[in-house]
């Protein structure tokens, strides 16, 4: 109960930047859509780039992105295939990434620090790198899907500089070569950016708490897939490789397991901003996931990952 009432107090100051979020789009008419570029095309970029730059990249560790990204395309899926005949709206399209990633970056980074320290929180960023990946492909291919062609799907993803900066990544890491010392602060500062107009931008999108949940089969299906269906998926995973492969040890299952009980994204509330695509709607969900996490995560924490 200690260590659970710990995680609870470290997680506030997230809770509190998503209200300055409310407050500056409520009374000072800010931006989401403007924030919501920046994010996706300059600042989340950067620190995908950071972060691979930064990894041990043995052939195991490199193996965890791809094993994540199945671990989100299987949730995702199947989350696509019920919504799209229990919604049969085009908020639908935004089901598979709502539940297939999870706000892992500066939500779970804290939380992991809390949890694992310096050493294990190099691990949980690399395993993080795989729900980037499906956040950037796969994700929004199929949150576009919900407006746009299959053609026009594949050229707005194949424009999305994530991607590029992840593959750029691995190859300067594998070659042998670093950030230059004169841009590390440059990446700090962007790192911290992230994780500010991260969480603001959910706040923005909130008009009004009176239909914070809006359509309730949007949320309670999101809410089915982020907090049971992918906990599960991640439990089987841990079940699976300890039990027959035994190809990683305990810290990577708690790592995959970190990852599948954080709320939704705040970037599927910037994707759905830029695809205008019930972006209020998906912001509702995404914070009451927020606040459901504040209890949710530090009592699984306290029930699965204590030692």
């Amino acid at each position: 109960m200690t260590a659970a009432l710990a995680l609870l107090y470290k997680l506030l100051p997230l809770y509190i930047t998503v209200a300055l979020g409310w407050f500056a789009g409520r009374y000072l008419e800010a931006s989401g859509r403007h924030i919501a570029g920046i994010m996706l095309y300059i600042i989340t970029p950067a620190v995908v780039f950071a972060g691979v730059m930064s990894a041990p990249l043995t052939p195991a560790v490199v193996a965890l992105p791809g094993l994540v990204f199945l671990c989100c395309c299987l949730v995702a899926l199947a989350g696509w295939l019920v919504a799209r005949f229990w919604l049969k709206t085009p908020a639908a399209n935004m089901i598979p990434l709502t539940i297939g990633t999870g706000n892992t970056g500066y939500f779970g980074i804290p939380v992991a620090l809390l949890l694992f320290g310096e050493q294990g929180l190099g691990l949980y960023i690399v395993c993080m790198l795989g729900t980037t990946l499906f956040e950037n492909s796969v994700g929004y291919y199929l949150a576009a899907r919900g407006r746009f062609g299959v053609r026009d799907c594949l050229l707005r993803v194949a424009r999305l500089p994530s991607i590029y900066a992840f593959a750029l990544g691995v190859t300067l890491n594998l070659s042998g070569r670093d950030i230059a010392a004169v841009f590390v602060p440059l990446f700090d500062n962007l790192r911290g950016a992230y994780s500010i107009f991260g969480m603001m931008i959910i706040g923005m999108s909130i008009l009004s708490f009176r239909r914070l949940a809006g359509d309730w089969r949007f949320t309670g299906l999101a809410f089915v897939g982020k907090f049971l269906l992918w906990p599960v998926v991640a439990l089987s995973f841990w079940w699976l490789d300890s039990q027959f492969f035994q190809l990683y040890d305990r810290a990577v299952y708690q790592a995959v397991f970190l990852i599948s009980i954080t709320p939704v994204a705040a970037n599927t509330v910037v994707i759905a901003t830029l695809l205008d695509t019930s972006p209020r709607q998906v912001a509702g969900t995404t914070l009451l996931s927020t606040l459901f996490a504040l209890v949710y995560i530090p009592l699984l924490v306290s029930w699965i990952l204590a030692p």
